[in-house]
């Protein structure tokens, strides 16, 4: 088993992004067996840019306003809102609001791709 405070795991880059850190809660390096679940933490302002995997993604938000695009389609979610973005669709975040953008991002373990 493994608890902690999500605040115990520190927060990485995600490729360079100013303003956006993860949080890598289980993965691949933690031992789990199917999924990979995240935490991310973007500055207002932030944006996470346009991009695309063969996974799908499930988004659940914790804190603040932002905007979740998928394909053609944008949407402005905030505390409590979840979002689910189909595996191959394009898809970006982008915080709206003055304080931090927080979410869970749960994708399959192939989607774990740290060194």
């Amino acid at each position: 088993m493994k608890a902690l405070h999500y605040t115990e795991v520190e927060p990485q880059e995600v490729y360079g992004i100013p303003g956006v850190k993860v949080r890598w809660l289980a993965g691949k390096k933690e031992g789990a067996p199917n999924f990979a679940f995240r935490i991310f933490e973007m500055e207002p302002g932030a944006v996470i840019p346009s991009h695309e995997h063969d996974w799908e993604h499930e988004v659940f938000v914790l804190a603040g306003e932002g905007i979740v695009g998928v394909e053609d389609e944008e949407k402005t979610v905030g505390e409590g809102d979840f979002v689910l973005i189909p595996p191959g669709a394009r898809h970006k975040f982008i915080n709206i609001g003055e304080s931090i953008f927080r979410f869970i991002c749960v994708i399959p373990l192939k989607g774990d791709t740290r060194p």
